[in-house]
Parts: structure tokens; sequence; C-alpha cells
């Protein structure tokens, strides 16, 4: 596989405060290219081998067109540059429901729109370009910095064999990527922003999301061993800087204090290696992050969590056009909380979580996918670090949860999406029945989903 083979996008999926993962097709990237989107996808946000490959070159390749350019020499800086600017646009809107109505509140929440994203997303100059969203959300009612990625990359040959290289600067440890096995793009790939969610999930899958800023290089050697290595620092969009630990006009709305301020910088890395057969692809690796943190302040006690697992992609084509892809993820995630002990909000030091997820999709060519998948949370219970409340607490201190998710989802044009999901617990917050001490089940929380999703 060349790298002039294109790709019309790259996945979408973010932890956006608390919205609904957002993935999709960009059109920017289609009219860079020259490509429809399934040239190298399944259905978004799914990416083929060609999606990957232009994805790990900075999203920088180009349909022969009427770019502007200036030859370099020793007294003229060179410029090649996109005739129009690399702009995109998507408006979702949703239909979303639970089993039992959230207390004190209306049922089956209607949003038009949920979210509105604008993208600057494709080539800057040579071995450069980005994939950049700032979304509209209608909960909060203004614009805010959502996931984002600059890439710089180029190849050169190693022992005979291709070498890429390059440097990632982003705000979302795993949306570096280039499989969706991972949280940053992984299944499922569309969710509720007014459903209730489990507590207890590890540090990696989401929790920095777009608060903080990370630089990192990567490569891939002879397209099968990938690796990345990238720090991050936090960055709190809408609070104070330098950052003093504290809220920000962003965090208003939950007047609570920022739970995670990184001391120093956390280590993210990724390694991976995949294998390209003439009708499928097989992607095996690890992942994880360390960080020391101070919630509330940047001083004092430090409370450190160390992530790390594997995960496994597995994509087969079937009569030509249709393709089975079976994922699966798990993470451990030791913690030992210094600062939240010391503070009250923990009865212990020494926790840990294991978080698991395994989902099969199924692409009938690009007009309708199925999918179903399974997780699991399990960890240390402790009464403090996950309290009681009514919805969102758990009365007996566990942070297990465990259920299922259905999706269809149907392309009448390769930039709409319609789609209807359906998510079950047969835990949630550490039991199947009461389980915030205020009468709700876990089953009381199961979400039927309707996604209208148009992009242009």
């Amino acid at each position: 596989m060349r790298h002039s083979i294109s790709l019309c996008t790259v996945a979408l999926f973010t932890a956006f405060c608390g919205l609904a993962p957002n993935a999709m097709a960009l059109p920017s990237y289609a009219r860079q290219t020259g490509l429809p989107c399934s040239g190298c996808h399944t259905t978004p946000p799914e990416l083929n081998a060609a999606g990957r490959l232009f994805k790990l070159m900075g999203y920088i390749d180009r349909a022969k067109g009427p770019d502007i350019t200036s030859e370099p020499s020793s007294r003229n800086a060179g410029l090649k540059l996109l005739s129009s600017l690399p702009l995109g646009v998507m408006l979702e809107t949703s239909l979303s429901g639970t089993k039992t109505p959230q207390p004190t509140t209306q049922n089956w929440n209607f949003e038009f729109p949920q979210d509105i994203s604008l993208f600057l997303a494709g080539a800057w100059a040579d071995h450069l370009g980005s994939f950049l969203q700032v979304t509209y959300s209608a909960q909060d009612d203004h614009f805010g910095m959502d996931n984002t990625d600059i890439r710089y990359a180029n190849k050169r040959l190693f022992d005979g064999k291709e070498l890429v290289y390059g440097i990632t600067l982003n705000n979302n440890p795993t949306i570096e990527d280039l499989w969706n096995s991972t949280p940053g793009w992984g299944y499922p790939f569309i969710a509720s922003d007014s459903a209730p969610n489990p507590t207890a999930k590890p540090i990696i899958d989401g929790a920095l999301g777009q608060d903080v800023a990370g630089i990192g290089v990567y490569t891939m050697w002879n397209q099968h061993l990938y690796a990345v290595a990238t720090i991050y620092r936090s960055d709190h969009i809408g609070s104070s800087q330098p950052t003093n630990g504290g809220c920000g006009a962003s965090y208003n709305n939950s007047g609570c204090a920022l739970p995670y301020n990184i001391r120093g910088v956390a280590p993210y890395w990724r390694v991976a290696w995949q294998q390209n057969g003439a009708k499928d692809n097989l992607e095996i690796g690890a992942y994880g992050i360390h960080m020391q943190s101070t919630p509330g302040v940047v001083t004092g006690p430090e409370d450190g969590y160390t992530d790390f697992g594997p995960d496994v992609q597995y994509d087969l084509t079937i009569h030509r056009k249709d393709v089975l892809s079976l994922r699966g993820s798990f993470v451990r995630e030791n913690s030992s909380l210094v600062a939240s002990d010391a503070n009250g909000a923990a009865n212990q030091v020494a926790h840990h979580l294991n978080s698991g997820n395994a989902n099969a999709e199924y692409h009938m060519g690009n007009h309708y996918s199925g999918a179903f998948g399974w997780f699991m949370t399990t960890g240390t219970s402790d009464p403090l670090f996950y309290s009681q409340s009514a919805l969102t607490g758990s009365a007996n201190g566990s942070p297990k949860s465990a259920g299922y998710s259905a999706n269809l989802s149907y392309w009448p044009l390769q930039n709409v999406d319609l789609a209807v999901q359906y998510t079950g617990y047969t835990r949630f917050n550490g039991a199947a029945n009461n389980y915030d001490g205020a009468g709700r089940n876990a089953s009381d929380n199961d979400t039927a989903y309707l996604l209208a999703r148009f992009l242009f």
C-alpha cells in the first residue's frame, strides 16, 4: 500500500465535556483526496488499511489539483497550499430515553441540535496536516475545543524497508492511534449525552480528553510494527493560566475542583503489530499511561495512576464488499490515592480497576452496519471514593458495572448517518438492584438512542 492511496477521513470519537462520542467521515478530506469516504472506511469511523495510512502520513495526501505553490531556493522559502481551506461541518440531532425516567426529569430527551462541529481537517503543507474540531454543545450553549491531532510525517528506507516517522500534537491520549480498539476512537461510536453512565473508568478512557496538551513521536516500520510515545501536561481549557488547579468557567456548572492536575508529565505509550492480508487485517498491541496528580491544587500530596493493557482488532472482507470486524481491549489501572486519602476522599491508598470490552460489527457494504458489544468494570470497593448519591452514586462503594450495547446504522448517503442504539446494564455502580440506595436499579438506566448525523 503506497501513501498515494488516500482517505476521506479519520475517526471522530470524543469524550468532550460529556458530549456523546462523535465519529464521522469528513467532507474536507474527501474534497482534498478526490475520493469518496468508502475508499478508506468500512463505515465511519472504522478505518481500513488506506485510511490508517492516510492518518499515519499526517492527513496530507491529495488529488492532483491547482495547489498554490512556490519552489524553495537558498533565498526563497517554499510553499504548497490547498487551493481552498480544508473545512467541514457536522450537525447531530438525537432522541434518547431511559427505561425509567431520571428523578425529577422528563424522559425521552429530544435535542435539535445535540451538537454542531466545525473542522479544520486536511493538509497544511508538505508533511504537515491536521484533524482539528471545535464543537458547539446544546447543553452548555457554547463552542469548546474538541479532539485535535496535528501531525508532521515523513518516511525513509531503513535496512531496505520503509520507515515512517512523525510528530503528533494532540489533546486526548489514544486519539493518535490508527485502530478502533483503543478508547479514543473505540466502540460504541455514538452515545446519549443525557443518559447516566457508570462512575468508575480508567484514566486512559477519556478522563483527560480535551483537558491536556501532549506532544509525541511515532513510527511505523515496514507497515508492521507501530510505536508511539507521547508526554502530556494539564491544559485546563476555560481555567486561569497559568493553572492554579481550581475550577474555570467551563467547570462552573458542576461547582467542582478539577480532579486531575498532572504533576510533571504523564507519559503515554503504544505498541502494535499489524499483518495485512489480501482479505483481512490483524492488529495486536498494548498501550498505557502513568500520571501523578494533585486533585484540585497544584502542590501537596499526589495520587498516582498507572494504566496498561492489551488490545486486538481483526477485519475480514466477505463477499468482496462486506466486512466483519472483531475488536477487544482490556485495561488494568493500579492507583495510589495518597492525596485523596489525606483529603478524606478515599478510605484507603491502594486501589485498582479492571475494565474490558469486546465487540463485533458486520458491515453490509457501506449502506448498513450492525454491532454488538459487551463491557465490564470491576475494582476496589471504597465508600468514600465511590460515594452514595441518588442516580449517580454507589450505595455499597463498589465500582462494578457491566452491560451490553447493540447498534444498527443506515447510511442513505456516505455523509448521512441514521442510527439506533440500545444500551443495557446488568450491574451499575456496584449492584443490580437499588445500586444508589435510593431505589434505582441498574436496568432502570437502560437507554434507547436515535441519532441523525449530517456532514457537509
